[in-house]
């Protein structure tokens, strides 16, 4: 008998597809593309000519004597130097440093203690009363309320020490003491401005989860121990936002100083800006008065570059 050998069946080997050739962008992405361009140009156009624009503008214009009245002449560096020799600039910078730290510390803690308080056990109703009434005069001018609040605090007619004789209080010298003006100054101003980040501080507090203080409750942290380690932690985006634009405003505070002391008694109150508005539409000095907004610009990037970096430590996100 004779054996046959039957050769092993060959594996068949899977057909090798081809892989798709990439095709472009279907027309409703271009649609969409075409659409979002649409409407973040007139956006980038707004950007470009009235902020990029001007800041480029007057860099280059602090490179240069100009009165307006004569043609413009190349000062380089000069005008930075002459700047920086000034007693009334330096004394300005210092003042709205000042201002800052005090402004924004006071407005962020009213705006905190308020926000608390008003997202707490209250109607509705009674809620959107507060709201709306604590940022109506973020929406007011800042010139016309400087005008109504320097004869509030006028120390001969003014209705604040009208009313502080009657308790026995002698006149206070609000806006006509070095000590006293600038206090006032920064009262006008947060009284103004703490509205908006009341607002902030309410929504920051109503996207914190409720299950979080009723586990911190739980634990027993109570009253303001519960908000030193648990609301406050968990609100920190939230001031880290309104700490940076509280911070760029303050640093460009203009209305209620020029209104309400014209910078003094001496130079007590004046800020940068206001030096800037002198420089330029009184004294006709462009090219100084542009070094000066060009320095103001730095200082508020480097502050604001500063926060950034140190919110890395200190902001807690979800």
């Amino acid at each position: 008998m004779t054996n046959t050998r039957i050769p092993p069946a060959r594996a068949e080997r899977p057909a090798v597809r081809a892989a798709p050739a990439p095709q472009g962008p279907s027309a409703r992405d271009r649609g969409t593309r075409l659409l979002a361009t649409l409407f973040l140009t007139p956006t980038i156009v707004g950007i470009v000519i009235f902020t990029v624009v001007p800041i480029v503008g007057s860099v280059i214009l602090s490179l240069f004597h100009w009165n307006v009245i004569d043609s413009p002449s190349y000062a380089g560096l000069s005008n930075y130097g002459e700047v920086f020799g000034d007693e009334t600039v330096l004394v300005s910078f210092r003042n709205t440093l000042v201002f800052m730290v005090f402004a924004v510390a006071l407005q962020l803690l009213v705006a905190l203690a308020l926000a608390l308080t008003i997202n707490g056990r209250m109607p509705v109703w009674l809620r959107s009363v507060f709201r709306s009434a604590f940022f109506f005069p973020l929406v007011l001018s800042a010139a016309s309320i400087s005008v109504v609040m320097k004869y509030l605090f006028n120390q001969d007619f003014g209705v604040i020490n009208w009313a502080l004789g009657f308790v026995g209080i002698a006149p206070v010298p609000w806006l006509t003491s070095e000590n006293a003006a600038m206090a006032t100054v920064v009262l006008v101003y947060v009284w103004q401005q703490f509205g908006f980040s009341f607002l902030l501080f309410v929504g920051g507090l109503n996207n914190i989860p409720k299950e979080i203080h009723e586990a911190a409750a739980l634990d027993g942290a109570t009253g303001l121990r519960k908000h030193l380690t648990v609301t406050l932690p968990l609100l920190s985006p939230t001031l880290l936002v309104a700490s940076v634009v509280g911070i760029i405003n303050a640093l460009q505070v203009f209305e209620q100083p020029y209104v309400l002391t014209n910078g003094g008694p001496g130079d007590s109150t004046r800020t940068v800006v206001m030096v800037i508005y002198e420089t330029a539409f009184e004294q006709l000095r462009f090219g100084e008065a542009s070094a000066v907004g060009v320095l103001l610009f730095v200082l508020i990037m480097a502050v604001t570059a500063l926060q950034f970096r140190l919110s890395r430590r200190f902001v807690h996100y979800q």
